[in-house]
């Protein structure tokens, strides 16, 4: 294990830490064993022996080594779990073995040190697990079925014999077992956070006496919003706020107040949160900004009292349905189905706003703040079970876990829209964020890759998101991207159909019947195709006829309504109260809100509402987002197909040995870059070290054709640039003139020189990786050569990529025509580059000592994809496991 110590969340939502055993333990261990039942005692060593637990204490205690290694699991400091496995004689596998104090079985302490110790033993490249139990020991086999892995099972001499292969990286056998851990990581967070948001008694402390303070005013939302729980407030010296008993210190709280909202001084955060946590508080919300230094400390509390922690430099939680607001909002959430997390609470308390304005309703508010515990991702996995939400709206400046988090909100989106803000796009926006969340603003392109895979819906402003929020707060969602245009005003259609096309939706064209039936309705002069244009003389009721047409026919997935005010008719009106099933957005051109909810049927009668819009391109966006949405959904979420030809060994060999001799890292030697390669089966051009000119003549001779002399230099990274590519060379005299020509110029820095055939047709692409410190391998594909940083199309995904992450990125760029056959062109191999991709992902997931993975071009043609070129710059990495269940 890369930490030493860390917690993790039990299936009742308790906080446990895990570390690993050391020899001061022994005493501990030794106890912990002697205290099981006998009956425990006996599915543990199989026998009754006194002696026992001190030779098993002795066996875990041992100091940690290659072949051994033992986890414990403590509660409030108390051992109640310990695992080990110990490698035995056949290569890769190891055996397990489990106890688990007689106390606490059933609350999943067992499961969750196995999958520490899968996520260790597979860092040290072993292959399986063993393991021996007795046959009545369902409680253990009940603990292995679950886990997610394959079992083998053999049953020998009164012993069930297990085997477990440990799953492989990018694979269908990973996927599955990560569901597993999703799924009891699911339900140890909800157990958690159901406290926090569905609390029996709240106290806030810092409660002033006067109104203006941060502590009065939440104490002031919490009372004028009805909370029906227990109250509390904690003030130095008075006895009562606003009709609320105070108590002077935390420590003559009741015992086990479900959540303390904390704005004090920073100075004292510390030890409030230490005495709250001798009081049994669950949950802690602290407001207090600018901690500094005492912010590990504060994490560290509330790790040791078992807390969970919303804040630091937070807003507050809200949750209107249970008339709960310890905000210091101005207003009052609404109760409804919106559920947020802001890491701004600025953008949180805006947001209410708008939504109150509009009449969407809140299930759930977090301002997270710092985010030091609770943050995106336990909010997501909230929602999904709390049978209120519907729409999910996130702004998050920085990650904790990406993968984790990417994995979540693409389980939730499968549920409901997941929607957020992309921020720090820019380098004063990037500044700007590190300074608000005390942590490094996340690249965009990183972000838009990771929101990409998730399927969440991304907007660039808050304007868009609340446009976007407003449509599929109240409409259902299309079922395609064929959206018809009925507009007054054929400018204002000219400009929607435009905005549609932008937004990349297609404007439907209307069948012959339906335009036979508009005919009947609409004057000579109209437009009936579509876009249909009624022109501005059509009454009310004619526009809604039309609207009722185009929305019954099969061709049509969604409709965009645009009304410019006529003194002939109210099309507003007319609008709502047409009887239409499919989604609709409207842009009304007189409205001076930029969205707002229309009732969709007359007064008093129930229907659902009508997103207007100020502007048709408002409208066109949010219809967008909406499309791609409901595409994402109904996609296929792609499969890790089983790549053949593969050497991990023999890649991680090399890697290891470059560190040794430099431990700082570096460039590798194309030659041995492209070893690497050749270890992940991915296909490199034939290449030959030459020594002199003559060699260099004979090479080329012997491959035929024209041929490409590449210097490699101590240093030089873009070869092309300092003239150490010599291209197109036919002739002997050409090969052996550039020979002299790079020994010439680059001197005693050349280090070697490099022969290959060069490929006189096909495109040219670029694969690479970058390693992100927090995200892990970013993978990025796009046009290549020479030309890839000025043209900059370019794809990004992070790793593990599936065969449909792989498929669309080669099918996503802007060149894509280039690669299928483009103005008499013949198509190139996509299947070969896509597998590349996949290859390329791999590669960087097993190694992620490769720091940067540039090949770049790779040569598609019609019947294959080669790397040309390729440069790998390899740094030490501290080996993290982003799946492991744990707290930050």
């Amino acid at each position: 294990m890369a930490d030493s110590r860390t917690y993790a969340l039990l299936a009742d939502g308790s906080t446990i830490e895990i570390r690993q055993a050391c020899p001061d333990d022994a005493e501990a261990v030794r106890k912990m064993h002697t205290d099981l039942s006998p009956d425990n005692s006996y599915f543990r060593f199989f026998s009754l022996s006194s002696r026992a637990p001190e030779r098993e204490a002795a066996r875990v205690c041992r100091p940690e080594d290659d072949r051994h290694l033992a986890l414990l699991a403590l509660l409030a400091g108390r051992l109640v779990g310990v695992a080990t496995y110990e490698v035995v004689a056949t290569p890769g596998r190891a055996e397990i073995a489990f106890a688990v104090a007689d106390d606490m079985h059933c609350r999943g302490v067992a499961t969750l040190l196995l999958e520490y110790l899968v996520s260790a033993a597979r860092q040290r490249s072993l292959t399986a697990f063993e393991a021996e139990t007795l046959p009545d020991n369902y409680a253990m086999q009940q603990v292995f079925a679950d886990a997610g892995l394959r079992v083998e099972r053999r049953f020998g001499d009164g012993m069930l014999e297990l085997t477990f292969p440990l799953p492989v990286a990018d694979s269908e056998a990973l996927d599955s077992y990560l569901d597993a851990v999703d799924g009891r990581a699911s339900r140890a967070e909800v157990a958690s956070l159901r406290p926090l948001f569905r609390p029996d008694s709240v106290a806030v402390v810092g409660a002033g006496r006067r109104r203006g303070s941060i502590g009065r005013e939440i104490l002031h939302n919490i009372i004028a919003g009805g909370y029906r729980g227990a109250l509390h407030a904690v003030h130095p010296s008075a006895d009562s706020i606003e009709g609320i008993g105070c108590v002077h210190s935390v420590l003559d709280l009741p015992e086990a107040i479900d959540v303390a909202v904390i704005a004090v001084p920073p100075s004292q955060v510390s030890e409030t949160a230490e005495n709250c946590g001798r009081r049994g508080v669950r949950n802690l919300v602290v407001i207090t900004s600018n901690l500094a230094a005492g912010g590990p400390e504060l994490l560290t509390i509330c790790r040791r009292h078992g807390m969970r922690l919303v804040g630091p430099n937070c807003f507050g939680i809200a949750v209107p349905g249970e008339r709960l607001n310890a905000t210091f909002a101005v207003r009052e959430p609404q109760p409804g189905s919106a559920g947020l997390v802001m890491q701004s609470g600025g953008i949180g308390i805006a947001l209410f706003e708008h939504f109150n304005r509009l009449g969407i309703g809140v299930s759930s508010f977090a301002s997270v703040g710092d985010k030091y515990d609770v943050s995106s991702n336990d909010l997501l996995t909230w929602w999904e079970q709390d049978d209120q939400t519907k729409l999910a709206v996130l702004y998050v400046e920085s990650f904790g876990n990406p993968r984790a988090f990417a994995r979540t909100a693409r389980r939730v989106g499968h549920k409901m829209p997941v929607l957020t803000i992309v921020g720090g796009r820019s380098a004063a926006g990037q500044r700007a964020a590190a300074s608000h969340t005390a942590a490094a603003a996340t690249p965009v392109v990183t972000q838009e890759a990771l929101f990409g895979q998730a399927g969440i819906i991304t907007t660039h402003s808050i304007g868009e998101l609340v446009e976007t929020v407003a449509f599929l707060s109240c409409q259902p969602l299309p079922a395609g991207r064929r959206v018809a245009i009925v507009s007054n005003a054929g400018g204002a259609g000219v400009l929607a159909a435009d905005a549609c096309v932008d937004a990349g939706l297609l404007v439907a064209s209307l069948p012959a019947a339906t335009q036979q039936r508009l005919a009947e309705l609409l004057p000579a002069g109209a437009a009936i195709a579509g876009p249909v244009d009624t022109t501005a003389g059509v009454g009310a009721d004619t526009f809604q006829d039309c609207l009722e047409v185009v929305a019954a026919d099969e061709s049509v997935d969604a409709l965009l309504a645009i009304a410019v005010p006529t003194a002939v008719a109210d099309l507003g009106a007319a609008i709502t109260s047409a009887t239409i099933t499919k989604p609709m957005a409207v842009a009304l051109l007189d409205q001076a809100d930029t969205v707002r909810l229309l009732p969709e049927s007359e007064p008093g009668q129930a229907g659902r509402l009508v997103p207007a819009y100020a502007y048709p391109e408002s409208a066109a966006r949010a219809l967008g987002h909406a499309s791609r949405y409901v595409r994402w959904r109904g996609g296929q979420r792609g499969k890790f197909p089983e790549l053949h030809g593969l050497d991990p060994a023999a890649a991680q060999t090399l890697v290891s040995g470059f560190l040794s001799a430099q431990p700082e890292g570096g460039w590798l030697a194309e030659s041995d870059a492209a070893q690497v390669l050749a270890s992940y089966g991915i296909p490199v051009i034939a290449t030959r070290v030459v020594t002199s000119a003559d060699d260099a003549v004979a090479a080329a001779t012997e491959f035929g054709g024209p041929v490409v002399l590449k210097g490699e230099v101590s240093g030089l990274v873009h070869k092309t640039d300092a003239g150490a590519v010599k291209l197109s060379l036919r002739t002997a005299g050409e090969v052996s003139e550039a020979y002299q020509q790079l020994a010439i110029t680059f001197g005693a820095e050349l280090q070697r020189v490099l022969l290959q055939p060069m490929l006189m047709d096909g495109v040219e692409t670029l694969v690479g990786v970058v390693q992100e410190p927090v995200f892990g391998p970013l993978v990025v594909f796009g046009l290549g050569g020479v030309a890839t940083e000025v043209l900059g199309d370019h794809i990004a995904r992070l790793s593990p990529l599936t065969d449909a992450d792989a498929h669309d990125m080669v099918s996503g760029v802007r060149a894509a025509p280039l690669l299928t056959g483009h103005r008499g062109s013949p198509a190139v191999d996509t299947t070969r580059l896509a597998d590349i991709l996949l290859r390329v992902s791999r590669l960087a997931d097993d190694l992620p000592e490769v720091a940067e993975l540039d090949l770049n071009p790779v040569i598609a043609r019609p019947h294959d994809a080669q790397v040309v070129d390729v440069r790998i710059r390899i740094a030490p990495a501290v080996s993290h496991d982003p799946f492991l269940r744990r707290l930050r």
